[in-house]
């Protein structure tokens, strides 16, 4: 293979996992300020990594039994009328999101709704996967392990699960209203929809009951990982072991390289805590202003990195939270989930500048409305 093509083949990958790139030179540079020793292994959360490592296979194992398509089939099957088949979509991403996590829920349900409208208006497909995209990262903000910001915060807060959840309920219960009336706008005409199979064939469903089972076994395990009723470490290997005697595939489909980022993110974070004048930086412009910070911080790098980076110098970390979480609202780049819709529909359809114009226009009509409930709420 000649350089260049290697070159290329590189080139294109680092395209494809450019947080990643982006994380580890920045991981790289701060090497050079602060020397590799022995407090590097501290930066890393350990935690939350075998956390998130141990949903991503549970959730993959799901996904390759086609138990999500089969799942969405038996919802839609009653559906005929746009609207209808809009909201039903929205809300699939919305709820599921709030367990699977909300890249996990559009990588699964934006095929679908392209495979289901592809017979209708260009328009209603786009506006739906628009809102298929702020409903997975609204309706993953409310749970502990909807997103990964919130895995790595709840593990850092001091509050049980209901605790947590009360924080973000009422975003999330304004979230959902504005979702079902963002849908009145499409007209409830009937519509030919196309059946989705699911990823083993039209039986694999069938076929896997015993892995369902087991795989939601394992996914009630991680749940009590989260909770600390069991060590993390403990549900983590238990869930390798079973996913390499149930499907070793699975390991294939696992996204190592957000392990990979968070890790990067970590030392880069844990060395910039130990260079005095950055930290002071941060610690003047982020204490006090935690949801402001946070919230313009996620804009520009994404609400996951913005976390890690601003955690250590946040006085206020529920204040820290809300800024992260509406923060995944705004730009394509302010959710790296966002990024998973845009891609997957341009894939199919092109027009990347008229679903930007539409996406950026409800991303600032979905922030503004929570940023107001925000002010509403705290005055």
């Amino acid at each position: 293979m000649s350089a260049g093509k290697i070159f290329q083949k590189i080139f294109i990958w680092c395209k494809k996992e450019i947080v990643f790139c982006v994380t580890f030179l920045f991981a790289l540079i701060s090497t050079f300020f602060v020397k590799p020793d022995a407090k590097y292994i501290s930066y890393i959360d350990f935690g939350t990594l075998l956390t998130l490592f141990s949903l991503m296979a549970v959730v993959s194992g799901w996904r390759r039994t086609g138990l999500f398509g089969e799942l969405g089939n038996i919802v839609c099957r009653k559906v005929h009328g746009q609207r209808g088949l809009c909201l039903t979509l929205v809300l699939l991403c919305f709820f599921t999101s709030m367990i699977i996590t909300n890249d996990v829920a559009l990588l699964t349900f934006v095929p679908f709704a392209v495979v289901l409208l592809s017979k209708t208006s260009g328009f209603l497909l786009l506006y739906t996967v628009v809102l298929q995209t702020l409903a997975a990262n609204l309706g993953s903000m409310i749970t502990p392990i909807g997103n990964p910001q919130n895995i790595f915060l709840f593990s850092k807060m001091q509050l049980g699960t209901v605790q947590f959840m009360k924080i973000l309920f009422p975003y999330t219960l304004l979230s959902l209203v504005l979702l079902i009336l963002s849908t009145l706008i499409i007209k409830n005409e009937k519509v030919q929809i196309v059946r989705q199979e699911t990823e083993n064939g039209g039986s694999g469903f069938v076929d896997c009951t015993g892995k369902n089972i087991l795989y939601t076994a394992l996914f009630i395990l991680c749940l009590l990982s989260v909770v600390n009723v069991i060590p993390k470490w403990a549900a983590a290997v238990l869930v390798a072991l079973c996913v390499l005697f149930s499907d070793r595939k699975i390991f294939c489909n696992i996204d190592f390289m957000l392990l990979l980022t968070f890790t990067a993110f970590f030392i880069f974070t844990g060395n910039i805590a130990r260079l005095e004048s950055v930290d002071s930086f941060l610690k003047r412009i982020t204490g006090g202003n935690e949801f402001a910070v946070s919230l313009a911080f996620s804009q520009v790098i994404s609400n996951v990195p913005a976390t890690l980076l601003l955690h250590p110098f946040a006085q206020d970390t529920k204040e820290l939270l809300l800024g992260v979480d509406i923060g995944g609202l705004g730009t394509p780049v302010a959710s790296l989930a966002s990024l998973i819709s845009l891609k997957l529909y341009t894939q199919e359809k092109g027009g990347t500048a008229k679903f930007l114009a539409v996406f950026t226009l409800m991303n600032i009509i979905f922030l503004a409305a929570l940023c107001a409930m925000k002010v509403f709420l705290q005055g």
